[in-house]
Parts: C-alpha cells; sequence; structure tokens
C-alpha cells in the first residue's frame, strides 16, 4: 500500500485530468483484459496486465548488470505493490470523489 499511496500523491495528486487519464487506461483495461497497458510516471509507473495493476518505482524497471554483493543487494520491499483491476478502479473513484467533495 506504500508506494500505491505514494504514487497517488506524487504522481497524480489532485490533477483531474490525470485522474481522467488513469480511468480511461483502467476502462481499455477492463474492456481488453489480453492487452498490456502502461503508464509512465516521473518516479513511478503503472502496468495493467490480464486484471492485474502493478504500481512500481521506475527504479526497478531498469536492469543492471553488475551483480551486488549479498549485503549490498537492492531493496525493493516498498517500491512495487499489486491489486486487481476492480479494486483499483475503486481506487481511483474514490480518490477522485474524495478531491472533488473533501469526503
Amino acid at each position: 500500500h506504500e508506494i500505491i499511496g505514494r504514487w497517488l500523491n506524487e504522481e497524480i495528486g489532485n490533477d483531474m485530468e490525470k485522474i481522467s487519464q488513469v480511468l480511461s487506461l483502467v476502462a481499455q483495461a477492463e474492456n481488453n483484459l489480453a492487452d498490456v497497458f502502461n503508464l509512465p510516471g516521473t518516479e513511478i509507473s503503472i502496468s495493467i496486465e490480464a486484471g492485474e495493476v502493478t504500481v512500481q518505482e521506475n527504479v526497478l524497471l531498469q536492469h543492471y548488470e553488475q551483480e551486488f554483493e549479498p549485503d549490498m543487494d537492492f531493496y525493493d520491499s516498498e517500491s512495487s505493490g499489486m491489486c486487481g483491476l476492480e479494486d483499483f478502479s475503486t481506487l481511483i473513484h474514490q480518490w477522485q470523489r474524495f478531491l472533488t467533495t473533501g469526503r
């Protein structure tokens, strides 16, 4: 939930145009479960595939050729999260309602 909260605050905020863009992407994904949909963000991006939404920091999308020592491994437990498309759609609609009504 931490990365999804960060994504809402940092990438979406109170920008109604971005919220509409996300809702449009969700609607497309609901109608085409076989396709993959991506919404890149400045630091956090979302991907929708087969009814699952993945929210992750862009740094995780980069591939490093250098292997790190076990003690120097990259900590990414709070850098990605997943949820179902229906739950994600509900979240975005509630976020939009919260911003427009203050509730």
